[in-house]
C-alpha cells in the first residue's frame, strides 16, 4: 500500500505595483502605474475582471455585448490616451467624415491629402538618412535647409548634394512613399 503525501506548493505573489497618486485630465484622483505593467495586467484579466476595470475607467457598466478581447483594446486604447493623449481634433474631424461606405481611390485621395498636411516640417524638425554607409542629419530652417555647413532651397537640393544624382527630396527623407501603381491608374 502506498502512503500519499501531501506537497505543498509555494507559488510567489504577485509584486505589487508601485502607484503614485495624480490627477488625471479630468481632475479626477487617478493612480499611476507604468503603462506597460497595466496592459500586462489586463492581459490576464478574465471578462469579469475587464468588466470591473471598464467600470473603474469609464465611470459605467460595460456593454453586455462586447467580448472579452474588445473590451481589451477599448481599455488598452483608453488608458493609452489617457496618458499620452488622445487623437487631435482635426484626426477626428477626419474619422467622423469618412463615409464607411467610401472605397479605394475616395477613401486614399481623402486620406494622402490629410497625411501631406500633416507632413509640413516645422523649424528646427532634423531629418536623418543613411547613404553610402554614411548618416546625413538635415536640420529644417525657417528660409530652407541647412546640411553640411551650408542652407538649400529645398530638399531635392540637399539629396542631390549628398547622391550627386537627382531625387524627390521628401521621397529620399522618407516623407513621401512612391506610390502603386494600382493608385495612379485609379486616378481619372
Amino acid at each position: 500500500m502506498r502512503c500519499r503525501t501531501n506537497v505543498a506548493v509555494v507559488v510567489p505573489r504577485p509584486k505589487r505595483l508601485l502607484r503614485t497618486r495624480s490627477r488625471s485630465r479630468s481632475g479626477r484622483a487617478s493612480t499611476k502605474t507604468s503603462l506597460e505593467d497595466e496592459i500586462a495586467h489586463l492581459r490576464g484579466l478574465d471578462l469579469g475582471g475587464l468588466r470591473a476595470r471598464w467600470q473603474s475607467v469609464f465611470q459605467r457598466s460595460a456593454p453586455a455585448h462586447l467580448t472579452r478581447h474588445l473590451l481589451f483594446a477599448v481599455i488598452a486604447y483608453r488608458l493609452q490616451a489617457d496618458r499620452f493623449g488622445d487623437l487631435d481634433h482635426e484626426t477626428k474631424q477626419v474619422l467622423d467624415r469618412t463615409d464607411a461606405r467610401e472605397t479605394g481611390p475616395a477613401m486614399f485621395t481623402r486620406l494622402a491629402s490629410f497625411d501631406q498636411k500633416r507632413t509640413e516640417l516645422t523649424p528646427g524638425t532634423v531629418l536623418v538618412r543613411e547613404w553610402d554607409r554614411r548618416s546625413h542629419r538635415v536640420m529644417v530652417m525657417a528660409d530652407g535647409f541647412a546640411w553640411n555647413g551650408q542652407t538649400y532651397d529645398s530638399l531635392s537640393k540637399v539629396a542631390f548634394a549628398i547622391t550627386g544624382t537627382k531625387w524627390s527630396g521628401p521621397r529620399f527623407f522618407g516623407l513621401r512613399d512612391k506610390e502603386d501603381r494600382s493608385t495612379m491608374e485609379a486616378r481619372p
